[in-house]
């Protein structure tokens, strides 16, 4: 089980369970790999064998992960013995709505302001003084569930995490790989999210060093090796929406695969 790059040892890759044919994001970075003469191999962590290969000191890349609690448990006992792009608790921790906001608030890191809480009280208030705001589910990927609320009869049981809406007709997703911006695009859509995976369309643009600034200060507290850090435009900057530990690249122009996979090896080559 090794590398012929200078690298010893394996990269295991946990695949993104959105890929399609057409849209095989696991598959072009282990053709990276295997072009630079790197040993890669796919681990299953929902399969039940993952627990039992004997690997030790070994990177492990999670592409993607199911939502489940079993995988992340697989994954963070197999942790403790090799290298984990990202960490189970940096993928976590983007997961976390919540989690993330105050840390990026605690670095002052703008981010739109947001309020936590399970009373129905304090999100009426927040509500009435910002007229509109926006629910998310605390935990939730791919623009799910996101939406306009009016008023606290639409926001469901608690907990509840509200942000205030500034209005916009487009966002943004700058990649980010070992603390430096490598890639962004714009999204647009008809819809709140301008989500690609809720039909958003999406461009590559260049990285302003306003937006260079903030995407990796943001990435920088989280603790990731790699991720999308998601802005919007506000008062003639830059805010910031999440941080995502799994993160999709469509559209760029950079070669994320090829970064990607060339990161992986340089990892596996550290002491």
């Amino acid at each position: 089980m090794s590398a012929s790059a200078g690298v010893g040892y394996m990269i295991w890759i946990v695949p993104k369970p959105t890929d399609t044919p057409s849209d095989n994001s696991t598959g072009a970075v282990m053709t990276e790999l295997e072009r630079l003469g790197a040993a890669c191999a796919i681990l299953d962590p929902g399969s039940g064998r993952g627990m039992e290969r004997p690997a030790v000191d070994d990177i492990i890349w999670i592409c993607g992960m199911e939502q489940d609690g079993r995988q992340f448990e697989v994954l963070n006992a197999l942790s403790q013995e090799n290298r984990v792009i990202n960490t189970p608790e940096s993928i976590a921790l983007c997961a976390n709505k919540a989690r993330t906001t105050e840390i990026l608030s605690r670095h002052g890191i703008t981010t739109p302001e947001t309020l936590f809480t399970t009373s129905r009280e304090e999100g009426a208030d927040f509500i009435e003084r910002h007229g509109k705001v926006v629910y998310k589910p605390l935990y939730g990927y791919g623009g799910e569930g996101i939406r306009l609320i009016t008023g606290m009869d639409e926001a469901g049981a608690p907990p509840y995490y509200l942000q205030e809406y500034i209005p916009n007709d487009r966002d943004f997703r700058v990649f980010v790989i070992a603390g430096e911006a490598i890639g962004a695009i714009t999204r647009r859509s008809q819809s709140l999210t301008h989500n690609i995976h809720q039909g958003g369309a999406g461009k590559a643009i260049d990285i302003p060093d306003d937006m260079r600034e903030i995407a990796e200060a943001a990435a920088s507290p989280i603790g990731t090796d790699y991720c999308g850090v998601d802005l919007l435009r506000d008062r003639g900057g830059y805010t910031v929406l999440e941080v995502n530990g799994t993160p999709n690249w469509h559209c760029m122009s950079a070669p994320i695969p090829k970064l990607l996979a060339a990161y992986l090896i340089q990892v596996m080559q550290e002491p």
